[in-house]
């Protein structure tokens, strides 16, 4: 789940509103984090202890909402993979010079075959916790070489200058780290893996916020590498500024370290998607669910034609990222209906202080699916 959210998108965004922001979108950046183990601490919860996908628990819940949940994820992982292909195809051309396009298509052969292996789950495990391990700490060694100013962003963490601003920011990360297929990511693999049941509620809730603090962490060093950057008086390239960063605190040598870190970043979230996509059709019919490696191949090839014959299609990523932003509050609102049948969970009683939880984050979320659509509407129009 972790090493599927922190994408090239996650490396741009965190760049882009540290530039805007300074030293205050620490306190979005804690703010998320609170919001993110609510809404996965409810979701992997009731995954794991019903032994259900999502789009089964909707389908419990109010027939037909998970074919639906189900297309729609679909759909913003095809355009997501392709962002991702992308972001692995220019990090391919810092490390090696290559055309992106060849990056790209070199990218989803890679990942086709890590899942045209037998047992590709254990292999997808252990390369994804060695990705997750490599970003944090490429990138903690250029928070450092940096020099941010330690005691400001501490104290902007809980005062900001302007509260107000900051609620975009917090909607578009929170939607970038749990919205669309990232909210399932972990709690499929824990289905899949047979991490099921009452007795395995205590190993979820640690996995869900080890995750969610992981990503917390990426956040963190990335924050203060930009931050170092921007109060040192440097502007971030407009292009590419997730580079910036790397360039200034270790020349050329950090240039090619951030070509590393975003191909990391890139193949992990091209593996994530291309899994957690796919597992939303296993349970509608027996071919999905036996040809399941296939259909994922067949996920990311497609992905990776359309980055190759049309670029990165930027309306549809746009489109994308709106649905992403009204999905989230369905989930959980599904979730937490899901909470209290016991034709779902059994005799498992969630806790009711997860559901008061739960309950706010919708509301919040259902504000950013407000705000989510009238952009959606304006692409339109």
């Amino acid at each position: 789940m972790a090493t599927s959210a922190i994408g090239p998108a996650f490396l741009t965004q965190t760049a882009t509103f540290t530039d805007d922001f300074m030293a205050s979108f620490a306190f979005a950046i804690v703010v998320s984090l609170i919001i993110d183990i609510g809404v996965q601490l409810n979701i992997w919860r009731v995954i794991s202890v019903s032994g259900m996908r999502g789009q089964e628990i909707a389908n419990f819940v109010l027939p037909g909402l998970g074919f639906l949940i189900a297309g729609l994820i679909v759909f913003g992982g095809f355009a997501f993979n392709i962002a991702n292909l992308g972001g692995a195809g220019l990090a391919l051309n810092v490390l090696f010079d290559l055309p992106p396009a060849l990056g790209a298509g070199m990218t989803a052969v890679i990942t086709i075959i890590i899942f045209s292996i037998r047992n590709y789950g254990k292999v997808m495990d252990r390369l994804m916790q060695v990705f997750g391990v490599i970003m944090v700490i490429m990138t903690g060694y250029v928070m450092f070489t940096t020099n941010p100013p330690y005691q400001e962003a501490f104290v902007r963490a809980f005062v900001p200058e302007d509260y107000v601003i900051l609620l975009l920011p917090i909607v578009t990360i929170v939607g970038g780290t749990v919205g669309g297929y990232i909210s399932f990511a972990g709690g499929h693999r824990l289905v899949d893996a047979g991490v099921t049941g009452r007795e395995n509620v205590g190993f979820v809730s640690k996995a869900a916020s080890y995750g969610i603090l992981t990503t917390g962490l990426m956040r963190l060093f990335l924050f203060l590498a930009f931050l170092g950057v921007v109060t040192a008086g440097y502007t971030l390239d407009e292009n590419n500024p997730a580079a910036t960063a790397f360039l200034v605190g270790l020349g050329d040598i950090g240039y090619y370290m951030f070509g590393i870190v975003l191909f990391v970043a890139a193949i992990s979230s091209v593996i994530g998607v291309g899994y957690t996509s796919i597992s939303f059709l296993r349970s509608f019919h027996p071919i999905f669910e036996k040809y399941n490696s296939w259909f994922i191949a067949a996920f990311i090839a497609i992905s990776a034609v359309i980055f190759i014959f049309l670029g990165e299609p930027v309306r549809l990523l746009i489109i994308a990222g709106a649905l992403n932003g009204i999905i989230l509050p369905i989930i959980l609102i599904t979730i937490l209906i899901a909470s209290r049948k016991k034709k779902i969970v059994g005799d498992y009683k969630h806790p009711t202080w997860l559901v008061v939880f739960g309950a706010i984050t919708a509301l919040f979320t259902i504000g950013a699916s407000i705000m989510a659509l009238e952009g959606l509407l304006d692409l339109f129009r």
